[in-house]
């Protein structure tokens, strides 16, 4: 066979594994990403460098302790089991969980936005979360595929004997979409926000709950 032909025939080859997803990214593909890496790592010398001419070896050591800081923490941000319990879910994970497991996901996720939370069942084996905030104020979080009240469920309870906060904020946690007549409902009680599933995606995957809703 010449030349031509085995390169023809391994051009083919590559096409076929990268179709199947075998093989992995052309030069051109990766190059935009090396580059930034190689602009960073420059950048950064380059910065350390000017820092020790100018202040000494300190900074060299400063740079090194924050270095010895930042990676570990990276490092189990990505890890999942760390991840998880830093309060951060891949959407693929919470359509996984079941009901506790996803009363104890939204635990962590408001203890990622600076709430006290608490999951627990209640007297009807019904996953329930409790939260307060630094100022007092109170949240309460249920979990069902709809929002109206179940026949055996009263609506949430106002009670007056609270001074400073007002009654607990209840949100009401769904993985799929809430129709008309949840929202509808929610509305008619005040003091009740819907976190529907793409919602509830973008809370694990990091967006804050305040930006999500007026949770505070």
């Amino acid at each position: 066979m010449t030349r031509w032909g085995r390169g023809t025939e391994r051009r083919d080859l590559i096409r076929a594994l990268r179709a199947q997803g075998r093989y992995g990214p052309g030069l051109r593909e990766v190059l935009p990403a090396l580059v930034a890496v190689v602009i960073v790592v420059c950048g950064t010398v380059a910065a350390l460098a000017a820092g020790y001419r100018r202040y000494g070896a300190g900074v060299l050591g400063g740079a090194l302790a924050l270095f010895a800081v930042l990676v570990p923490v990276a490092v189990r941000r990505h890890r999942p089991s760390a991840r998880r319990r830093l309060g951060y879910y891949t959407p693929e994970e919470i359509a996984e969980l079941d009901a506790q497991g996803l009363a104890l996901a939204v635990s962590r996720m408001l203890r990622r936005d600076g709430w006290r939370a608490l999951a627990r069942s209640d007297t009807q084996g019904r996953p329930r979360v409790r939260a307060r905030d630094g100022s007092g104020h109170r949240l309460e979080v249920a979990f069902r595929p709809v929002a109206e009240p179940l026949p055996d469920e009263e609506p949430p309870v106002r009670s007056a004997h609270r001074t400073g906060t007002g009654p607990p904020l209840r949100l009401v946690v769904h993985r799929g979409t809430f129709s008309g007549r949840d929202v509808q409902w929610a509305r008619r009680q005040g003091g009740v926000r819907l976190i529907d599933g793409p919602r509830l995606r973008r809370w694990a995957h990091g967006t804050p709950l305040d930006e999500l809703t007026d949770a505070r």
